[in-house]
């Protein structure tokens, strides 16, 4: 094993991570910053709520796949060295997002770039994730909660695959949510957080008349 080959991977793995596809569609497709609408995310969540479901699916496509392109960068370059070291790409990747060189260290909360380093790793734990997640948030209709809530039970489900360092990794990214999602925390306590369009808490509140428009939240 190179040392410094593995350097330059990690580092290619966080430029990857780092490349802010939810402002850069924005710009391109839109003319607008992503940042100035919404919650300011440059995330998937608030592409979908912002720019639509077209631009918000690109979005979410191309930061899964950061984050599975930079977890397999030890495979694609033939290096040699044990499996954790993917997912130490993955990380960097996922630091990437959330504190981008290329917007001046800040990003988003890297959910789906997260998704993408488990997709990158082992296909049978992205599938555990999809399945836990995928179903909170059809019955909440929150992301970020949804997020919370299954990152907590992906970690403990990770000890069933007997992986220490797929357990560390996933405990750090719960970590990292968590930090990342205060202000969401705090939304969601005061039940001011932004809901999806869709999911079954979502269709109770507009059968009920009891959705809220928020002014911020505007098609570019």
């Amino acid at each position: 094993m190179s040392t410094l080959n593995y350097l330059l991977i990690f580092i290619l793995a966080y430029l990857i991570g780092s490349f802010p596809t939810g402002v850069l569609v924005g710009k391109i497709f839109f003319h607008e910053d992503i940042r100035n609408f919404g919650s300011g995310n440059i995330g998937t969540t608030n592409s979908f709520r912002v720019m639509g479901p077209v631009a918000g699916s690109a979005v979410l496509v191309i930061d899964v796949l950061k984050g599975t392109l930079a977890t397999d960068l030890p495979l694609i370059f033939h290096l040699k060295g044990p499996k954790y070291l993917l997912l130490i790409a993955g990380v960097c990747a996922i630091l990437g997002h959330t504190f981008s060189i290329f917007l001046k260290f800040k990003g988003g909360k890297a959910v789906a770039t997260s998704a993408g380093v488990f997709l990158g790793y082992n296909l049978k734990f992205f599938g555990l994730c999809a399945l836990v997640f995928l179903p909170m948030l059809f019955i909440t209709s929150y992301v970020s909660l949804s997020s919370l809530v299954s990152i907590v039970i992906i970690f403990i489900c990770s000890f069933w695959f007997h992986d220490i360092f797929l357990t560390i990794i996933t405990g750090t990214m719960m970590i990292l949510l968590f930090v990342r999602h205060r202000s969401n925390i705090k939304r969601l306590i005061n039940h001011e957080e932004n809901i999806v369009p869709f999911g079954l808490w979502y269709w109770y509140k507009k059968s009920h008349g009891l959705l809220k428009k928020n002014a911020k939240n505007k098609y570019l």
